[in-house]
Formats: structure tokens, C-alpha cells, sequence
């Protein structure tokens, strides 16, 4: 490689619509460090190659994980702090200067961030979906003192394992179902991105206190958010927790934290 900067990246596939380069490059242009973080297309059946080119190539500080790989990107690295065993999917692998890959997950913290001041110990949550990014969720709703959660998913003995996995009290039902009274309701699909379907919900039997929480990003302002500001419902997008999990790695990747003070630039340049 020509360029001998230290470099991260995110993979996924797809792979275009990540904010994560734009994230993790202003931070470096902020402190003046020398390096690049990149995006990168990878394909299911090229994990194991990509994680083993990697692991020789000495620039390569780790990478950010997005769908569908959260999972399996579990097969291919160690698990010092028993990711698998918590949450069950990493978002962040990263190379240790022996070339021995380590799995980590910034996601559960990156979540919490922006509802941690909220009174939420001892309610009921929703949540939308039971994929990678799902399994993070109720391990930091877990940690959050939600006291049960309700999963709406298409996959239901799934859905049921991964409450079980995070030690929730809680049920399942169908995708199409209607609310059951919540304090927190969440979207953890890709449903409503830009590109994908959208996230038919009905709102209605929200208390008049409730907070909808999105994870998409892109775009910011979904229509569940939408839906929910209709209401006058508290509505949290998805730059929280995707700005909050790219921090976490940031300081893995490149030995520093974020710059302070630039959290409403770096928001704006994110809502372009």
C-alpha cells in the first residue's frame, strides 16, 4: 500500500450510506492527526479474507462493522470482553500491534448516551427488529434498568433468544402488530433509511409521555420521528447514538478522544 498512514475503516454491505468516515475524518482533522479512516464494501463471503488481509497490514488500526456482519464478525477475532456472551454481535474489531484481532461492541454505549439522563428504570420498552444492532440495544436497556421489553419481529423463537440473552423479562410479537403501552419505543431496523422499505407503525397507543428513539440516520428526520414530534412525543434520531458509538472507537483506533466543542459542526455537516 502507497499510503503508509495509519487507516480504519467500516465495512458492511451495503456500504455507501455510512456517516462514519465523515465522523471519524473531522475528528482527525481536528486534532491533526496523521491518519485516514475509510469505507469499504465487503461482502459475506469475503469476511474471513478481509479480516485476514487485515490483520497483516500494520497501517490497519481496526475497523467499525454495520450490516450484515455484527455477527459473524465474532468468528474472526478474540473476545477478550465476552461480546458474545453479553450482546452477541461486535461493531468494532480492532488490531492489536502483534496483528491478533480483538472484537469489541461501542454500539450499547453509543445507545445509552443520549437517553441515560431519561427516568426510564423499572419501565416497558418496545423494540423494532432482532438483528445485530438489536442485540446491543436491550443489552444497554438492561443497563438502563428497563424492567421488560416487547420485541416486534419477524422472526419470533430469534427474538425470544436474544431477551433471553440480555436477562430482559419481555415477550414477542409480529411486525404488523399493535403497541402495547410503553415508555420507550425503538427502531432497530434498517426500516425507514433512505433505500430501504419504510416502517409502517401506528403510534396511537403511545402514552401522551412516551419517547421514540430511531437509530436511521440517514435520513435524519424519519417519518417515525415525524410521527412522533406530530404527537408531541420525545423523539431521539440516530446521530446520537451514531456519533456516541464513533467516539468509543475513535479513542481504540487512533489512541485519542474526540475533540471537544465541535459537536454542533460536526452535526450539521452530518444533516447535509
Amino acid at each position: 500500500m502507497s499510503d503508509q498512514r495509519p487507516y480504519a475503516e467500516v465495512i458492511g454491505d451495503p456500504i455507501a450510506h455510512s456517516q462514519s468516515p465523515l465522523i471519524h475524518n473531522f475528528w482527525l482533522g481536528k486534532l491533526g492527526i496523521d491518519a485516514e479512516y475509510r469505507a469499504r464494501h465487503v461482502a459475506p463471503d469475503n469476511l474471513r479474507d478481509y479480516f485476514l488481509e487485515r490483520s497483516k497490514d500494520a497501517n490497519w488500526r481496526g475497523c467499525n462493522i454495520t450490516l450484515p456482519h455484527k455477527v459473524a464478525a465474532l468468528d474472526h477475532a478474540a473476545d477478550p470482553g465476552g461480546v458474545r456472551g453479553s450482546i452477541g454481535a461486535a461493531n468494532t474489531v480492532i488490531r492489536g500491534e502483534d496483528g491478533k484481532l480483538m472484537a469489541t461492541n461501542t454500539d450499547a454505549g453509543g445507545f445509552l448516551l443520549p437517553i441515560m439522563h431519561l427516568p426510564l428504570a423499572g419501565k416497558h420498552a418496545i423494540v423494532i427488529g432482532s438483528g445485530g444492532a438489536v442485540r446491543a440495544i436491550l443489552y444497554a436497556l438492561g443497563q438502563a434498568g428497563i424492567a421488560s421489553v416487547t420485541l416486534l419481529a419477524r422472526n419470533g423463537l430469534k427474538a425470544a433468544g436474544l431477551i433471553a440473552q440480555a436477562g430482559l423479562k419481555g415477550d414477542v410479537l409480529p411486525m404488523d402488530s399493535e403497541l402495547p403501552p410503553a415508555a420507550l419505543l425503538v427502531n432497530g431496523t434498517p426500516l425507514g433509511m433512505t433505500g430501504q422499505p419504510p416502517l409502517e407503525i401506528d403510534l396511537a397507543p403511545l402514552g401522551d409521555d412516551a419517547i421514540v428513539y430511531d437509530i436511521v440516520y440517514t435520513p435524519v428526520e424519519t417519518e417515525l420521528l415525524k410521527s412522533a414530534r406530530a404527537r408531541n412525543l420525545m423523539a431521539i434520531d440516530g446521530l446520537g447514538m451514531l456519533i456516541g458509538q464513533a467516539a468509543l472507537a475513535f479513542e481504540l483506533f487512533f489512541g485519542s478522544q474526540p475533540p471537544e466543542g465541535h459537536d454542533d459542526e460536526l452535526r450539521e455537516r452530518l444533516m447535509v
